[in-house]
């Protein structure tokens, strides 16, 4: 099993949703945590992301932001990081997948930008999921 940490700025938008639609993905067999590279912000989840993620059936709405840790960062298999620039962790002697994904933060957005937003995300999710099952099974 492995253990995939999510890290956007504020822990309320795009790695809210990489956690649950990996967990959804995954189905037990990895692990995922998300966080915020930001001081944590009052509230749950964007309300975009909460109707964008309700859409497809999961309920991320009791979600609370959490700031990133070097703890957290250390119990990684693989980080992905979506705009945190230089917050994003970096963990000296721990080999860990790392990749960037390049997607535009759903804060103030229109629900149908949201939704693009989850959408390109899931892809991903999936994609990587295949790359974890492999690496698991190798």
């Amino acid at each position: 099993m492995a253990t995939v940490l999510f890290v956007c700025r504020a822990n309320r938008g795009r790695s809210v949703m990489s956690q649950a639609l990996l967990e959804r993905a995954a189905g037990g067999r990895h692990h995922a945590i998300s966080a915020g590279s930001e001081a944590v912000p009052e509230g749950g989840p964007h309300p975009e992301v909460v109707e964008a993620m309700r859409e497809l059936g999961i309920d991320v709405a009791g979600r609370r932001p959490q700031r990133l840790t070097t703890e957290l960062a250390a119990r990684a298999d693989a980080v992905i990081t979506m705009g945190c620039g230089d917050a994003c962790p970096v963990i000296p002697g721990k080999r860990q997948l790392r990749a960037d994904w390049d997607l535009p933060d759903p804060k103030d957005r229109p629900l149908d930008e949201v939704r693009a937003t989850r959408d390109a995300i899931d892809r991903r999710v999936r994609e990587l999921v295949a790359e974890l099952d492999s690496a698991v099974a190798a």
